[in-house]
């Protein structure tokens, strides 16, 4: 199976899917890595593995939704990964990838997802909100941010003294390990 993965920051999540692949959990190869900001550790870490990385974005390509779209086919991208991507996939992505494009979210969705649900955000929306719990979710991707079926979600428990960092570190490694037993499944 041939995984691209977009990402927009540290690549944390995509470091838990190439090291899935490498132990031999995960049944197939990151292909390519493609972030929409230039700087992000996700396009060191890909190019730290000898995998594919490009930064394509709205500001830096005119015809952004075309050039995303080659991109991973030329690559012959079978699943894409939103490991922490921060921008709505075009609709010819979409249309060409129908039900092979999958994302994780740190919450148990419904719940904190949406637009600007995020990172950070997440967490102290749930800490705002009194929350006993939260958790991971894979979902598949749609048109609108955080809608898609649901396929896997790990819980995680919200403690008293909980600051939204120290939440987010705690999502953050179910996330790693719920990446590599869903795509194990693929």
């Amino acid at each position: 199976m041939n995984i691209a993965v977009l990402a927009s920051h540290g690549g944390s999540n995509l470091q838990a899917i190439i090291d899935g692949c490498k132990s031999g959990k995960i049944g197939g190869r990151v292909c390519v890595v493609i972030s929409n900001n230039g700087g992000s550790m996700a396009l060191k870490r890909a190019a730290n593995e000898g995998i594919p990385a490009f930064h394509i974005s709205k500001a830096t390509a005119p015809d952004f939704e075309e050039l995303l779209l080659k991109t991973l086919q030329t690559h012959g991208s079978d699943i894409v990964f939103l490991a922490g991507y921060l921008k709505k996939v075009p609709t010819n992505v979409l249309e060409a990838y129908k039900g092979k494009i999958y994302n994780i979210h740190p919450s148990l969705l419904p719940k904190y997802g949406g637009k600007g649900m995020f990172g950070i955000n997440v967490h102290a929306a749930v800490l705002a909100a009194g929350e006993t719990e939260t958790g991971v979710t894979i979902h598949r991707v749609t048109a609108e941010y955080d809608e898609g079926d649901i396929l896997a979600q790990k819980k995680v428990r919200v403690l008293a003294d909980d600051t939204p960092e120290a939440l987010a570190a705690r999502v953050l490694e179910q996330e790693h390990g719920l990446l590599a037993e869903f795509l194990a499944e693929l």
